[in-house]
């Protein structure tokens, strides 16, 4: 483990005016949380924080964010609060480490709807301060450096979360370096056959041809001197990973994949790296189509080179980016430049991007999506997609993501020129609008009056903003007819509960669905993009469920014999509508676990005692016993305002047991009597939303398991 000292000496090596104290102090402050914690590969759990922090000295960031990565586990694992690391290292840090906190108990890789609003928080986590996001993604990376410890299911979980979202979002950021280290660690455990083919293939290919690398490094060199022009000059091969992707894209073998090589030039001046790449261009032949200048034309997170493949050495294709020092450093860092130091002040760097607008400008567009599915669409092709640059007839530059078609590009502009679209030139010809568009293309738009989206054009375009503004359209022309099937739907399922659908019922309705009004609610019942049934429920949830009959409580279980018992394990109380399985004991019948529950490690060499088995599906009884932590405000009336509003979900509490009393807070754990995981939700989500309330999460004991 790297030594406090250590640390502090790699924090001033960029930053001489670091308060070494402060570190210090929270250095054993994570250590004394930490302590008696071990990580799965049997070392002290503290390594892996002062691990992260380390990693964040690499980019050269400020105090508070080293001291976060310090810390970053402690709210959630030990005994510290927030109230006690605010108090011991202050607010910025605090609100930090909560931060880093909630983000880690998010879910990432559940289902699509719960992703979404996982990725609504994460957005919205970043929004607040971005280094909460370096840590993050700083904590991940070192968790994937040491993967190999954790059992191979988890590792395959973790690589596919990795490969699915951090290495997006840190490609997204900037920080590249990061981006290609997580994908080849992602990709060591989701396909080792593939990488060790790789690396295999380039072990021969340098035994054949000698160290490719430096000859071409040199032959760079010799090109520059010749022009008189200073610059440095680094050369490497592509990670195994970025090889793969490649040759699936393309599908070609590894012996035709060219531009496995990448090389940088950093030049001292905008001027020079012109310069260089005259030099390089008229000494190797360009391959068309693969140049890229982003020093005019800088990505958002304000990465600017020039990139460009030649024909080098024996034909073989190589990579070169060129960029001036301050802009390489950016190119690194990426957002994260903001933040960095030298000679203990804040670098001013002329291209680093301010975090508060790079964030505005990403999530604005996620802001009109209108479901979880359109959030969604409009956040992976943010994160994932690379850019091209086109041009309006005028000369103004467009930006779209790769795959962009001119309906996109038309979208881009004004959503009234969308909808309107009958055609596009594309360099002065005529072109089918399903035409990808390639950088540097002048696009113009030909439209007519009467034109309206159509249908097939979903499949056509690639935008989250086009597909969205293509959906609105479709639901506006067909709006009248979804309002007028829709009432009826909503007539008849109210009849069914003894209740009428009254304006104010159904404008009630489309409150509780965050929608503009009854007629917007109607039309969506009509277009079958709501359920009738769920309106109903939203207003009237007892009597949308009280048909039927309860299910009885002692065989709320389907899969066991007709003679056996089963009780739900006191670890994680699982509830009807979560997935289950059963552990037999002998002479004690069946416990019944949640599939998530850890507690069932323990089992896996027992393949005979498992038992597939599912809940019964239909209207249980609230007598499930669910356990709640709960941090509340110690104000008066608090408590009972609490219980009855548990009360009004039509929850009974069982038992309450007070963990912590503080003067401003206290922490208690409720066992409350449900029916099912969504009354599990509906309670949660109401005790979400009292201001009173600071934090909820779910019981959960593996220290009770049978």
């Amino acid at each position: 483990m790297i030594d406090v000292e250590d640390l502090i000496s790699l924090v001033r090596n960029y930053n001489p005016r670091t308060d070494a104290d402060l570190i210090r102090r929270a250095y054993a402050y994570g250590r004394e949380m930490h302590a008696g914690q071990l990580r799965r590969s049997g070392e002290e759990y503290f390594t892996h924080p002062v691990s992260v922090a380390a990693i964040l000295t690499e980019q050269r960031l400020d105090d508070a964010t080293i001291i976060t990565a310090l810390l970053h586990d402690t709210i959630e694992d030990t005994k510290s609060t927030f109230s006690e690391v605010e108090r011991l290292f202050g607010h910025e840090v605090a609100e930090l480490v909560d931060g880093v906190t909630k983000l880690t108990n998010l879910q990432l890789s559940s289902s699509e709807t719960k992703q979404a609003e996982n990725f609504r928080k994460l957005f919205m986590a970043m929004s607040k301060d971005l280094r909460v996001i370096l840590v993050k993604l700083a904590d991940r990376l070192h968790n994937m450096r040491t993967i190999k410890s954790l059992p191979h299911d988890k590792q395959v979980r973790k690589s596919h979360e990795t490969m699915d979202i951090f290495a997006p979002l840190a490609g997204r950021m900037g920080m590249q370096w990061m981006r290609e280290e997580l994908e080849d660690l992602a990709f060591r455990v989701l396909n080792p056959e593939a990488r060790n083919s790789i690396m295999r293939r380039f072990i021969t290919l340098q035994r054949e041809s000698g160290d490719v690398i430096q000859k071409i490094t040199q032959d760079i060199r010799k090109e520059l001197e010749r022009e008189g022009i200073e610059a440095d000059v680094f050369g490497r091969a592509k990670k195994p990973y970025s090889i793969w992707r490649k040759m699936e894209e393309k599908e070609l073998g590894f012996s035709r994949l060219s531009d496995i090589y990448g090389f940088r030039v950093i030049t001292e001046t905008e001027g020079d790296c012109y310069r260089v790449l005259g030099a390089i261009h008229q000494r190797w032949r360009a391959v068309p189509g693969r140049f890229k200048d982003y020093i005019s034309q800088p990505k958002s997170n304000g990465y600017r080179s020039i990139q460009t493949t030649v024909s080098g050495r024996d034909g073989k294709r190589v990579e070169v980016q060129i960029r001036t020092r301050q802009m390489h450093e950016v190119a690194e860092a990426g957002v994260a430049a903001h933040w960095s130091y030298r000679d203990g002040v804040r670098a001013e760097n002329p291209f680093a991007v301010d975090p508060a607008k790079w964030i505005a400008s990403l999530t604005e567009r996620f802001e009109n999506a209108e479901d979880h599915d359109e959030f969604l669409e409009h956040v992976k092709l943010e994160m994932y997609s690379d850019q091209v640059f086109c041009f309006t007839p005028k000369g103004d530059v467009v930006k779209l993501p790769r795959g962009a078609t001119p309906l996109d590009y038309a979208y881009s502009i004004h959503t009234r020129i969308g909808d309107s679209c009958v055609g596009a030139k594309v360099d002065g010809i005529r072109v089918p609008l399903w035409t990808r568009l390639k950088n540097g293309q002048s696009v113009e738009i030909i439209t007519a009056e009467g034109q309206r989206p159509q249908a097939t054009w979903i499949d056509i375009v690639v935008t989250g903003r086009a597909k969205a503004a293509i959906r609105k359209s479709l639901r506006e022309e067909d709006r009248e007819r979804y309002i007028k099937l829709g009432r009826e739907l909503a007539r008849v399922a109210f009849e069914h509960v003894g209740k009428r659908s009254t304006d104010k019922a159904l404008r009630t309705a489309a409150r509780s669905f965050g929608l503009h009004g009854a007629a917007e609610l109607l039309a969506r019942l009509g277009s079958a993009e709501l359920r009738a049934q769920d309106v109903v429920e939203a207003l009237y949830p007892e009597l949308a469920t009280s048909g039927g009959d309860e299910i009885d409580a002692s065989r709320a279980v389907v899969g066991l014999s007709p003679d056996e018992t089963f009780a739900r394990a006191p670890c994680c109380q699982p509830v009807p509508g979560e997935r289950i399985v059963g552990i037999t004991w002998r002479g004690r019948g069946v416990v019944v676990h949640a599939i998530d529950c850890p507690v069932l490690e323990k089992f896996e060499d027992q393949p005979d005692r498992w038992v597939d088995l599912h809940w019964h599906s239909g209207k249980h009884p609230a007598v499930h016993s669910v356990g709640l932590y709960l941090t509340i405000r110690n104000d008066a009336g608090v408590l009972g305002r609490i219980c009855t509003l548990i009360g009004e979900q039509k929850a009974n509490i069982s038992d309450m047991e007070f963990l912590d009393k503080k003067p401003d807070f206290y922490r208690l754990l409720i066992q409350v009597d449900l029916r099912d995981v969504e009354h599990l939700h509906t309670v949660m989500t109401a005790l979400e939303a009292e201001s009173d309330v600071a934090e909820i999460e779910r019981y959960r004991d593996p220290a009770r398991a049978e």
